[in-house]
C-alpha cells in the first residue's frame, strides 16, 4: 500500500506544476536560448579546465615577456665622483 500511495503523491505533485529549478524549466524564446547558450547547456569540465589552463599559461607568459623587456633595457652599474653606484641606462652619442 505504501507504494500506490508514494507514486500518487509524485502524481500529484506533477499535476500542480512543479517545474526543474532554473532557466532550464522557464518558458524561453529560440532566439533567447541560442544568445544565452551557457545558461542551458551542462558544464562541460575537460573544457573547463583546458581553458584554465590556457588562460593562466597566457597570463604567465605576458609577465615572462614583461620581466624580460624590463632586463633588456641595457642598463650598467655607473660609479660617481664621490663613489656611489647607480645604475645608468646606455646612451648613444647620437642622442
Amino acid at each position: 500500500m505504501s507504494d500506490k500511495e508514494a507514486s500518487k503523491g509524485k502524481e500529484r505533485a506533477a499535476e500542480k506544476g512543479y517545474r526543474t529549478p532554473g532557466l532550464r524549466g522557464a518558458q524561453t524564446s529560440t532566439l533567447f536560448r541560442a544568445v544565452n547558450p551557457e545558461l542551458f547547456i551542462k558544464p562541460n569540465k575537460p573544457v573547463m579546465a583546458f581553458g584554465l589552463v590556457t588562460i593562466t599559461l597566457c597570463v604567465a607568459y605576458l609577465g615572462y615577456m614583461h620581466a624580460m623587456k624590463e632586463n633588456d633595457q641595457q642598463l650598467y652599474e655607473a660609479v660617481d665622483s664621490q663613489g656611489e653606484r647607480y645604475m645608468r641606462r646606455k646612451t648613444s652619442k647620437w642622442d
